[in-house]
């Protein structure tokens, strides 16, 4: 019996002495809605720039001698517009190699998600970007609709747009690593059809679900990663999709082990309970290269088998790293041909406009933009709303820079026809998200939020301000007493003409706005939305900014001036409470 129990305790230790366990130690980097902030350098104001990709690439050289090929470098895509850099590489000079496919490849990102102003530069730019980019571009539920069915692709659920990926696999010391990469579907509801011809966009959570199924099938990977370019929650929500899908994803696809994010320019770092009674980690950097987002990954092989996986993820801000210096010497010849196109004089302003003073009634700014709108377009009435925060384009002379602060994006101009009554609604849908209701003297007068102060597109409102929309060619009141839906009273038109609740007008707009963005013509004016496109009576072929520059580029001097056709009431209300607003908003 002896022999018998010393055999069993020799057989037991020599198993215990044969296990191997080995750990292995990840570190995956993410930006997102970088927006051509490339280099420390802002060529609208021209003045030196926070963040940008030239102090993310000194952070990850920094990661790449720390982790080797232990660390990914991941991007989630809306890189093509913004700052005009990639304006002037995408329009200017495009028979060069799209300047931001060369920082892309100069950085060495490992994969890359397409973002809806990827898109919305239009096929020329994005195709041609495509095929430029080296590593892998994914967008599993980019979906082409001209490549045959499921069934002869080699068993993949579905065909993504041409030169796309649904997902790309990444080898780290091996570890077995799928991203997955998808946009948000709202696509639709803000580009026109031309612009996206030959796509279609999956829903997000049945994608992923398709997509995880097939891979875990046929890849077998330890990890799965989300890079979405595709808020937390919450923007448009139909029937078939919402525009924020990533917190939903997160719960009914419990598969993923870390979903890196974008789209709605906040910052997030959280873990979301999902269906599987686990929690998934989503992160997500914000805009402009401020910050990285970041996943610490420290893996556990017990006999060659993964035991277990420890995920932390973290939010780095860059703005203390040094300016890679090196990344800027490289492409200087570059910045060097971008400065001189932005110094280019177009006109002359009389007096110094802000964008500031477009929240709380008529102003220069907003105004200007309605009149050059009206000029170019020959339309009855325009719609505008506010595209940036705190904006001056001083007195003096006016410059090509000066013309991406009046007109932020690429959008086209659209000329629709409007009843009367669908103006009014457009309106109020407009004022009920910009103006609060006032039940006495100390009440806001905006629809102010403190908790939105950080969020780039909120800036301390409740709801987008770039839909914010005012209207020039009519005379209008807001009473802000009253409930939403009736706060809008038109008077007359500003010609002094009648205005027809019943008569049809045509109504100049951005192609952001006349596809549906921002939901007031569908939400607001009652417009549905497969109506539209029998509305639109002309559209530019350029985008907006080229014919705003050729207009003032004609006129040569111009001497901007508020309309003064619409004011906010009770005055001896609003006045005051207007006041308190813009202390809380901008201090001063």
């Amino acid at each position: 019996m002896k022999n018998i129990i010393w055999a069993a305790l020799l057989l037991l230790s020599s198993a215990v002495s044969a296990t191997t366990t080995r750990t292995v130690k990840l570190k995956i980097v993410e930006t997102s809605d970088v927006h051509g902030h490339f280099f420390p350098y802002d060529f609208m104001e021209k003045k030196p720039l926070k963040g940008t990709l030239a102090r993310v690439n000194t952070y990850i050289k920094k990661q790449r001698q720390q982790y080797g090929d232990h660390m990914l470098l991941i991007d989630n895509g809306d890189i093509l517009q913004g700052q005009p850099c990639v304006y002037w590489s995408n329009y200017v000079m495009p028979q060069d190699e799209n300047l931001a496919a060369q920082v892309i490849n100069y950085m060495k990102y490992d994969a890359e998600t397409v973002g809806n102003h990827d898109i919305e530069p239009g096929h020329k730019v994005y195709d041609k970007w495509i095929r430029e980019v080296r590593c892998p571009l994914l967008g599993a539920n980019i979906v082409w609709k001209e490549q045959p069915d499921a069934a002869s692709l080699n068993g993949r659920p579905t065909a993504v747009y041409a030169g796309l990926q649904p997902y790309s696999i990444h080898y780290v010391e091996g570890v077995k690593i799928a991203i997955i990469g998808m946009l948000t579907p709202a696509i639709p509801n803000w580009l026109n059809e031309s612009v996206w011809k030959g796509m279609e966009f999956e829903e997000m959570v049945s994608c992923a679900k398709k997509w995880v199924k097939y891979i875990k099938e046929y890849e077998r990977p330890d990890l799965i990663f989300g890079l979405f370019h595709s808020g937390k929650d919450g923007g448009i929500v139909t029937p078939e999709y919402e525009e924020d899908g990533t917190a939903s994803v997160a719960r009914e696809v419990p598969e993923f082990d870390v979903i890196f994010f974008g789209h709605d320019h906040q910052v997030h770092n959280e873990q979301i309970d999902n269906v599987a009674g686990g929690k998934t980690l989503i992160v997500d950097p914000s805009c402009y290269a401020i910050n990285v987002a970041e996943a610490e990954i420290e893996l556990t092989y017990t006999n060659g088998h993964l035991t277990k996986k420890d995920i932390k993820g973290n939010i780095v801000n860059v703005g203390d790293e040094q300016i890679d210096q090196q990344m800027v010497s490289h492409f200087q010849p570059t910045i060097d041909k971008i400065k001189a196109y932005v110094d280019r004089r177009i006109g002359r302003f009389e007096h110094p406009i802000y964008t500031r003073e477009s929240f709380f009634g008529n102003s220069a700014f907003t105004d200007l933009i309605h009149n050059l709108q009206l000029q170019i377009s020959k339309a009855d009435i325009s719609f505008n709303a506010p595209l940036s925060f705190n904006t001056v384009i001083d007195a003096g002379d006016v410059t090509q820079a000066d013309m991406f602060k009046l007109y932020r994006f690429e959008n086209l101009l659209y000329v629709l026809r409007m009843t009367g009554e669908e103006i009014r609604k457009h309106l109020e849908f407009s004022y009920g998200m910009w103006g609060n209701t006032m039940t006495s003297p100390d009440d806001h007068a905006l629809r102010l939020n403190d908790a939105s102060k950080e969020d780039q597109q909120r800036t301390g409102f409740q709801y987008f301000t770039f839909n914010f929309d005012s209207a020039c060619g009519i005379d209008y009141e807001v009473d802000l007493t009253k409930p939403d839906g009736q706060k809008v009273r038109i008077l007359q038109m500003s010609n002094g003409q009648p205005f027809d609740e019943k008569k049809w007008y045509k109504v100049v707009m951005n192609s952001y706005r006349a596809n549906g963005g921002g939901e007031l013509l569908i939400r607001g004016a009652g417009i549905p939305k497969d109506s539209l496109e029998s509305r639109v009576l002309f559209h530019t072929e350029l985008d907006q900014r080229h014919y705003l520059t050729e207009e003032i580029e004609r006129q040569g001097t111009i001497d901007p001036q508020p309309n003064h056709n619409w004011r906010f009431v009770p005055e001896a209300w609003v006045k005051p409470a207007l006041r308190r607003d813009s202390l809380q908003l901008f201090g001063q």
